[in-house]
């Protein structure tokens, strides 16, 4: 795989100062699975009381580790829990061995953790179709148990990557009946980027108190809203996970009309899915793709995931071309409903067609110089009724081409 040199433009200037959640302890270590000199098993302990609550990819050809914890994330105990991460190899398309890694894993750490195996859960983010050398992280189990310290999310998040140019993280804290509760979260994704469920790998953690069926509720919400709607490359990962574990440490029960937490778990987790798409591999700007005016909500999302997914609208971005025309070809290929003389587009406040032709106002020379910004927003309104959607995406650049052209060697 190409050395990733440079940290993405868009990335933030450093990795957040994120709150403690207490209950949650990470550790990660070096073990050679397939990187030299960084960090690739990440260890995750919760204490007892952690409720759980998960998304998870609808690929038909999901690994190993997926179908294990859509196995055990239903369950309702509240025992503690934890969850082992590799990066560099995905433990998928690899038959009976999948399976035999995953529970030869979880067992593990089952044993080192003194916890039932049905609440180890496990991810594994990488190379498709090469057996997983499970025993280097077995064997690394002990020591990474030494590490274990709710300090230490920064490791973690540094544990899990794979293409990413820098880690992710982000928290708040929220005020429940007078008491501070903390949400902090890390995200794995730079490319294979087309969520039909969560995305690649996230974990989040919170030290509120909440019940299993009303986590899930809000994560299965959430997740719609925010990881449903990015896209860096169009392909869905076998992979995709999101984990989200309420340690309940902080004394603080939420209940499922308490919108005041569901707002601030909104806001991270949304957070979380634009880095992502800022570190899309290759990337240089991000794009927010707004449809309004369609027929309903999943037609303006079929609108929107049609042009963030075009080929031709994203190296038009990343070429700073105002290329409307593309948006256009874009809807039109969707299959949901539109009428070419009702559609409106907009290049951020540039009003660049309108009623099936250019606008009269339009000028190309303003449409470039708006290309120009790192961050940009398009905008179609379809006049045919009140559906409306919001997804996020980043340019398509040679850079893509170079890291994914070798990425096996």
């Amino acid at each position: 795989m190409a050395d990733i040199l440079h940290i993405s433009p868009l990335a933030p200037k450093s990795f957040p100062d994120l709150p403690r959640v207490a209950g949650a302890e990470f550790a990660a270590i070096e073990a050679g699975i397939k990187y030299e000199g960084r960090k690739d098993v990440t260890l995750i302990r919760l204490a007892p009381g952690t409720t759980m609550a998960g998304a998870f990819t609808k690929s038909s050809t999901r690994a190993a580790p997926v179908l294990d914890c859509q196995v055990k994330i239903s369950g309702d105990s509240t025992d503690g829990a934890a969850i082992v991460v590799n990066a560099g190899n995905a433990n998928a398309f690899t038959g009976k061995n999948g399976m035999q890694a995953t529970e030869a894993t979880t067992n593990a750490v089952a044993r080192c953790l003194q916890l039932p195996v049905e609440r180890v859960f496990s991810s594994s983010t990488g190379v498709i179709g090469e057996p997983l050398p499970y025993e280097k992280i077995t064997t690394k189990l002990e020591e990474l148990k030494t590490q274990l310290s709710e300090t230490s999310i920064h490791d973690a998040a540094e544990g899990i990557r794979t293409t990413d140019t820098y880690a992710k993280g982000s928290g708040q804290t929220v005020l429940i009946d007078g008491v501070s509760v903390n949400i902090a979260g890390i995200a794995k994704g730079s490319g294979m980027i087309a969520p039909d469920m969560a995305t690649m790998l996230v974990y989040i953690f919170t030290d509120a108190e909440i019940e299993r069926a009303t986590l899930q509720e809000m994560v299965s919400e959430l997740t719609e809203k925010t990881f449903n709607c990015i896209t860096v490359d169009s392909d869905t990962s076998t992979s995709d996970t999101l984990l989200v574990a309420a340690t309940g440490r902080s004394g603080a029960r939420v209940t499922s009309d308490n919108g005041q937490f569901k707002n601030v778990l909104h806001e991270v987790m949304l957070d979380l899915a634009h880095q992502v798409v800022r570190d899309g591999e290759g990337a240089t700007k991000f794009l927010e793709v707004r449809v309004t005016g369609a027929a309903d909500a999943k037609d303006a999302k079929t609108h929107a995931m049609a042009i963030a997914n075009s080929p031709l609208v994203k190296t038009a971005v990343a070429g700073e071309d105002p290329n409307w025309g593309r948006v256009v070809m874009a809807i039109g290929k969707s299959g949901a409903a539109a009428d070419r003389d009702k559609l409106s587009i907009w290049f951020g406040e540039n009003l660049v067609a309108e009623n099936g032709w250019i606008s009269p106002e339009y000028r190309e020379d303003k449409g470039a110089q708006y290309m120009l910004q790192e961050e940009l927003k398009i905008t179609v309104d379809l006049g045919l009724g009140e559906g409306n959607a919001t997804v996020w995406t980043c340019d398509l650049t040679h850079g893509y081409i170079t890291i994914n052209a070798d990425y096996r060697s």
